[in-house]
């Protein structure tokens, strides 16, 4: 993902991409991480709960 937005940065020199590619860059991540799964089945997070 961080290539991507590094790639429409340069391709159309929007600022918008190059913040955000700035911001991923600044997180550690590449944005290949998957999402975390909910802490239930019906969707809801449970208070209190931590997540891993």
């Amino acid at each position: 993902m961080r290539d991507f937005t590094w790639h429409v940065f340069t391709q159309t020199g929007d600022i918008e991409a190059y913040l955000l590619y700035k911001e991923m860059h600044m997180l550690g991540t590449d944005g290949s991480a998957k999402e975390p799964a909910p802490d239930r089945d019906d969707g809801e997070a449970v208070v209190g709960a931590a997540s891993t």
